[in-house]
Parts: structure tokens; C-alpha cells; sequence
């Protein structure tokens, strides 16, 4: 009786977690532009180094769409970080997906194309290619530039079918974290269409380039922050500078600056106040309206 029991555990919990995730939406009919020639397949594993769930070798943009019980019109587009090279994607994806699934937000994923990892230990590639920082950020130029065209694509997808997902044109969202950070900042500051353009943004521990902060806000668009100071990858200041952009211009902005916390905190627990971000952050959906009382 014992062994049924728990049988039936197992199956209602697999049951559970396919239910989670209620749909996956390839970006692209064929090759993505731009990748063409890329071979590769996507794969996904645990990373010991990170403590995390990460995908890598990304050639295939896709969306994974959770949907709330009960839509409240608003959507948001998630980009997790990992450098460019990997996707920590339940502490910086997922997890964060369900809570707003839990809070009326349909919410997707984005899976956006990465560096092309050589081995099967992406994390560890990645450690190894921060120790030349110039040249990380020259093998990254491409790559950020493809990233920010698939977050496009995403905002014109989910805008495009918004009749289907039962949400607004104008309640669509995007937040980022660290490299997903730049890929959510992209379509805010490089779109050239009001497709593509988000309602409202979230930048979390995120380090934009020169470049990318050299451009011009194309319209008052709500921008959240949140970092802690003693980020190890030193990016505190690169949200500072974003903040600062922002309140220049005269645009709605919010900054929430941790001591501790450190680069990656996501929606994992270390019992710090960093740990309730979130409700932070749906405090501030909440007094756009994006988010109900």
C-alpha cells in the first residue's frame, strides 16, 4: 500500500510540473537570422558551480508561457541571465514566472541564443572566459545584438497574439537579469517600432554597455532596479548609472540598492532582506496598475 502511495506521489508531481508550463513557442519559423550556420543543440543540466538549473547552446529562440488562472491583462517577458553563455533558468526564469502566474501575470520565459559552449560544462566556460574581460566582452558584441533581436521578437509575438492570451497590448513588460538584464534593456533602448517597444522594464543586477547606455529613452517607459553592493562581478554602479539616466530625463524610476546580496541572487533564499525583492517589484507593478491590489 505503501509503494502505491508513494507511486501516486511521484505521478501527481510530474503532473504538477508539466501543468506549470503550459506552452513552449518556437520565436522563429526556420533559422533564426543571423545564426544560420549554427549546428549545435540546445541542452540543459545542474550546474555544481552555479547551484543552479542552466540551459546553454540556445540556437532555437522559444518562449515558455505560463499562464495565470485568471488574467489580469498584463504580460511580462523574462530573460534570465548567465553571461551570454548560459540560462539560469528556474532561479532567474521560472521561478519568478509562477509567482507572477500565482499573481494574475501571464508570464513568459525567454530561452534567447547564447555563446556556443564546447563542452558540456558551460558554467565553467564561462568563469574561465571572465578572466580576460575585454576579451568576454568582444566575443559578446554579436551575440548581445542576436539576444536583443530575439527579445523583439518576443514583444511582437506576444503583442501579436495578445486576443489569445487574453492580455493588453499596452500592459506588456520585460524584465532581466544580469545578461538578461542587456537583453531586456535592448528592446527598450535599440526598438525601432512600437511592436517591439515594452509598456514598462525591470533591470536586475544588470552591467549595459557604453553603447547600449549611449541611446537615447524613445518614450517614458516605468524602469525598475534592483542590485546589491557587493555584486563580485562590481556592476552596483552600472545600476546606479541606469537610475541616474532615467531620472535625467524625467522618466518614472525606482532603485533598490541591497548591502548584501551578491551577483545572481534571483528568487533564491539566503535570509537577507534581498530575499523579498520580488515583492518589491510587485509592489511596483501594482502602482503602474500592471498588477492588482
Amino acid at each position: 500500500m505503501k509503494t502505491k502511495i508513494i507511486a501516486f506521489l511521484g505521478l501527481f508531481m510530474a503532473v504538477f510540473q508539466l501543468s506549470a508550463q503550459d506552452e513552449v513557442i518556437k520565436l522563429y519559423d526556420g533559422k533564426a537570422l543571423g545564426s544560420e550556420d549554427w549546428n549545435w543543440e540546445e541542452a540543459q543540466k545542474f550546474s555544481d558551480l552555479f547551484k543552479t538549473e542552466v540551459v546553454y547552446n540556445v540556437t532555437d529562440p522559444s518562449l515558455l508561457v505560463f499562464k495565470p488562472e485568471t488574467p489580469n491583462g498584463t504580460a511580462i517577458i523574462i530573460a534570465p541571465g548567465g553571461g551570454f553563455q548560459t540560462l539560469s533558468i528556474n532561479r532567474e526564469g521560472i521561478d519568478l514566472a509562477k509567482e507572477l502566474a500565482s499573481k494574475g501575470v501571464t508570464a513568459f520565459v525567454l530561452k534567447y541564443r547564447l555563446v556556443h559552449s564546447k563542452t558540456d560544462s558551460p558554467a565553467k566556460e564561462l568563469m574561465e572566459s571572465l578572466k580576460d574581460r575585454a576579451d568576454f566582452d568582444a566575443k559578446r558584441v554579436k551575440i548581445k545584438k542576436l539576444a536583443g533581436q530575439d527579445m523583439q521578437a518576443a514583444l511582437k509575438y506576444v503583442r501579436d497574439n495578445a486576443a489569445q492570451f487574453n492580455i493588453a497590448k499596452n500592459n506588456v513588460g520585460v524584465i532581466g537579469f544580469s545578461a538578461g538584464a542587456t537583453v531586456a534593456l535592448e528592446s527598450v533602448l535599440r526598438s525601432t517600432s512600437k511592436a517591439t517597444l515594452p509598456n514598462f522594464a525591470a533591470s536586475l543586477y544588470g552591467g549595459p554597455s557604453d553603447d547600449l547606455m549611449a541611446q537615447d529613452i524613445p518614450k517614458e517607459i516605468p524602469l525598475f532596479i534592483a542590485a546589491a553592493s557587493d555584486d563580485q562581478l562590481k556592476l552596483a554602479p552600472k545600476s546606479i548609472a541606469l537610475y541616474n539616466k532615467w531620472l535625467a530625463a524625467g522618466y518614472p524610476v525606482e532603485l533598490h540598492m541591497y548591502a548584501k546580496g551578491g551577483h545572481g541572487f534571483g528568487m533564491g533564499t539566503q535570509n537577507l532582506p534581498v530575499d523579498t525583492w520580488y515583492k518589491r517589484y510587485e509592489d511596483w507593478l501594482t502602482q503602474y496598475k500592471y498588477l492588482n491590489k
